[in-house]
């Protein structure tokens, strides 16, 4: 591939857990894609030995600071000791089954544009399953994500997610610790409502599929189940989860304290 794109200023934060394989696809993605970071962290999430040697071996071919943990304690602990140790204003976040694509360098290079321009920007979003509901253009095919308790629905709330997305290294300080010892779900769920309650800003790649693919094969499939309740098509499920969600959101909105500046 032509052309080399450096990152000075931001980490690349990698999060992992029992995965080498997908670790190395993603740094040898990266490397083939001629990107360039200050540095770059590989947060374990207590793998098993023989995983974490595996990790240790990449060291010949890659340079990355690994930040290992003595036992498995959630992707909460991941990624809050793999923050920690970052130094940069910036830090791209992404899991390792994730890959980036040819596209991607370039719209990182103008997420980081917008974001240095703009100093109330707290995070830019590359990857979801749907696209935000409330969306304004600003140009470079991204849009600034709105909220507002009084638009319709629940997908409003969605305005921060653990998908791949650059953001500042201060965001843990400013919205508060991922939450450890509870599931994934409650822990990305709880910084979800601190973001919002604390009027984080986002901006989201109105093409949100065509920057990264993530991939699960079948020696190394994904580490999370989604219940019943989440996944049935049943459309009396459906329904049910839709209200319940509504409900729940808005409740919780309304519960949570906006946190006290540090």
């Amino acid at each position: 591939m032509n052309g080399s794109f450096s990152f000075p200023g931001v980490t690349l934060l990698i999060t992992h857990y029992n995965r080498s394989s997908s670790l190395e696809r993603l740094l040898s993605t990266f490397q083939k894609l001629n990107c360039h970071f200050e540095d770059i962290v590989v947060s374990d999430d207590g793998s098993k030995p023989e995983q974490v040697e595996k990790v240790k071996a990449l060291h010949s071919t890659y340079t990355f600071r690994l930040i290992e943990a003595p036992k498995n304690s959630g992707l909460g602990n991941n990624i809050n000791k793999g923050q920690d140790a970052i130094t940069t204003p910036y830090t791209l976040y992404i899991q390792e089954d994730f890959v980036p694509l040819a596209t991607f360098p370039k719209k990182l290079q103008d997420a980081l544009q917008f974001m240095n321009e703009r100093k109330d920007l707290d995070m830019a979003r590359f990857y979801a399953y749907f696209k935000y509901p409330y969306l304004t253009p600003i140009g470079k095919g991204f849009s600034e994500m709105r909220f507002s308790i009084w638009y319709p629905g629940y997908k409003k709330f969605y305005l921060y997610s653990d998908h791949p997305h650059l953001r500042r290294s201060n965001f843990l300080k400013k919205f508060g610790r991922y939450r450890e010892g509870v599931n994934v779900e409650k822990s990305e769920y709880s910084l979800m409502m601190s973001f919002i309650k604390n009027k984080g800003k986002a901006i989201f790649f109105d093409e949100y599929k065509s920057l990264l693919d993530q991939v699960n094969s079948s020696t190394e499939p994904s580490t999370f189940k989604r219940n019943y309740w989440r996944e049935s098509n049943n459309p009396f499920v459906t329904m049910a989860r839709h209200l319940f969600r509504h409900l729940k959101f808005n409740y919780n909105y309304i519960k949570t304290p906006k946190r006290l500046a540090e």
